[in-house]
């Protein structure tokens, strides 16, 4: 008989067999045990977990002879037809395969009719993300009032996918990836029976590269079984996984440590000359050290590392080794993977990460003070109360604050100003602006802002958005803005103002350097304008000025025209 794959050979024949979907299968064996089967199941989860393996041992329990059981029996002629495909009523479909409407529609045309071998008609649909919106649609009636014999098992790894009108008509099962401590225990099952060879720790390094897949786990062992000659030793499952190996990484970690750039860099190039992939060493690198901090953190959760199999060696690493060193570290290796992500040469930032970390200082956030250093500050302290009882005797009074400030420094005060409108400047502005001249200028305002877009400043333009033109002569512009920082912005950048003048000389005319001004602040200064020119002709009136014209009037004339000014006693 031809060879069969490790994982099509110990397939799970029931329940129990499903490896870390407890949660999943003692359900389903309550439902068969108190007989609530429901017409339609959604399995949803990563690869290689059993969702498919469960739908199979679910069709032979139903319809087991020995029902209701929480198990099949694996003995009468259901389950043995159903284990060997030889039963038309247990049908497994590929959806990746059969996703169009007509595949769809040829179930709903069958579904109507009696099982013809046992009590239920079990419809599986493995990777039922793939149907397209036709096929699901046709399903829809179908999967929600299916007759009473017909059982339909949907099985997907990616359930976001899938019309929640299909996911609200079926019961949601979500299987979980499964733990490394299960896939390792599985494994010993399975190389115990068939009586290979093997070394403890080689079964680790297989179960942390499967990623919680069952599935990938018993290929990766049967390629790591392939490629070892008497035992599988860690050395063949790393070279099969192609992982790297944990001596090396604590060999460059320590060099690392040591702040040792050469010694690291060497440890790096026999890596890369092993054929390692820069950008699978990196994260393995990161994984290392994550698993380095959860070890100081927390001894015990070795279930939950990632890369690492505790020896003595990483554990005596991991004692010289800070927190804060492990976050500094994981830091910038995650940097130099991001950056790795867009090289055609991920190597060269790799090798720059490396030395960068034997370069790197050490942030000591929590540095704490020595029992010498302690000591030292107490005969201060008592010093300083000698000198204070010496005063007091004299006939000083020295109060508390006094004495803090003899110590204490008093701190700088700092102030913080925002941007400040050139003031000289736009009353200067004003001193010649005329109401005809600002109309003008808000009359192209608009096209104004268009050539800015037209101009590819969009940005700049989305700064005038909320800004207005607020008064104008015939050789400046003085434009008010809603947002101090709106303002600060715009006027910093000498290009934007320059293109703005060259506007207004392509649309008026005329070309006007502009002065940009806070909305508060143009109020005030607008309102101090107005009143020192007032004081100034009242006192030149006073002393004998020929004009009987307010200068209040004629300025508010100058700025907003005859058509707006209303004169009241």
């Amino acid at each position: 008989m031809a060879y069969q794959a490790l994982y099509r050979v110990w397939r799970p024949q029931t329940f129990i067999d499903v490896v870390g979907q407890e949660h999943v299968t003692k359900t389903l064996q309550n439902a068969l045990l108190q007989q609530k089967i429901s017409h339609a199941y959604l399995f949803s989860g990563p690869r290689g977990t059993g969702k498919t393996s469960a739908a199979k041992i679910f069709a032979k329990a139903v319809n087991c002879e020995n029902s209701p059981a929480n198990e099949p029996c694996n003995a009468c002629p259901a389950c043995l037809g159903i284990t060997d495909g030889s039963i038309p009523d247990v049908i497994e479909i590929d959806a990746a395969s059969n996703n169009g409407v007509e595949e769809i529609r040829d179930i709903r045309d069958k579904v109507k009719f009696a099982p013809s071998s046992v009590k239920y008609k079990v419809y599986i649909v493995d990777e039922v993300h793939m149907l397209s919106i036709g096929a699901f649609n046709a399903l829809l009636k179908t999967l929600e009032e299916p007759p009473r014999h017909v059982i339909f098992i949907l099985a997907t790894t990616e359930p976001h996918k899938i019309p929640l009108t299909i996911i609200s008509r079926c019961q949601r099962f979500d299987f979980k990836r499964i733990s490394a401590h299960s896939i390792v225990s599985r494994m010993k099952t399975i190389v115990d029976e068939t009586g290979v060879q093997y070394e403890e720790k080689a079964l680790q390094v297989v179960a942390r590269a499967a990623e919680g897949g069952m599935r990938d786990a018993l290929s990766l062992l049967d390629q790591a079984i392939s490629f070892s000659r008497e035992e599988v030793t860690v050395e063949d499952a790393l070279t099969v996984t192609g992982s790297v190996s944990q001596g090396l990484l604590n060999l460059l970690a320590t060099a690392i440590k040591e702040r040792d750039a050469a010694k690291a860099l060497e440890a790096l190039e026999e890596l890369l000359f092993l054929g390692k992939d820069p950008s699978r060493f990196i994260e393995d690198f990161i994984l290392y050290y994550r698993d380095m901090l959860l070890y100081k953190a927390a001894p015990n959760l070795e279930e939950s590392f990632e890369r690492v199999l505790l020896d003595e060696e990483f554990k005596q690493l991991a004692e010289t080794v800070n927190q804060e060193e492990i976050y500094q570290i994981i830091e910038t290796l995650n940097k130099s993977q991001q950056e790795m992500r867009w090289t055609n040469h991920p190597r060269i930032f790799l090798e720059v990460a490396v030395v960068k970390l034997c370069q790197m200082k050490v942030r000591d956030n929590g540095k704490q003070i020595s029992s010498t250093e302690i000591d030292s500050l107490l005969s201060k302290i008592s010093s300083l109360e000698e000198q204070l009882s010496d005063l007091r005797k004299n006939g000083i009074s020295v109060t508390s604050d006094q004495a803090v400030n003899t110590t204490q420094a008093k701190p700088a005060r700092t102030s913080r100003r925002g941007f400040q409108a050139q003031t000289g400047k736009i009353n200067e502005v004003l001193k010649s602006a005329t109401k005809p001249d600002l109309t003008l200028v808000k009359s192209k305002w608009g096209e104004l802002l268009g050539k800015l877009v037209y101009n590819q400043m969009r940005s700049q333009a989305a700064l005038l958005n909320e800004a207005e033109p607020v008064a104008a002569s015939t050789t400046a512009l003085v434009i008010s803005f809603k947002y101090e920082i709106h303002c600060q912005m715009a006027m910093d950048n000498d290009r934007f103002l320059t293109v703005l003048s060259d506007l207004t000389q392509e649309l008026i005319g005329r070309r006007l350097s502009v002065v940009g001004v806070p909305e508060e602040q143009w109020q005030t200064i607008r309102a101090g304008f107005i009143k020192t020119n007032r004081d100034g002709e009242s006192d030149q009136g006073d002393s004998g000025k020929e004009n009987d014209e307010d200068p209040v009037i004629s300025e508010a004339i100058k700025l907003f025209g005859n058509e707006l000014i209303e004169i009241k006693d």
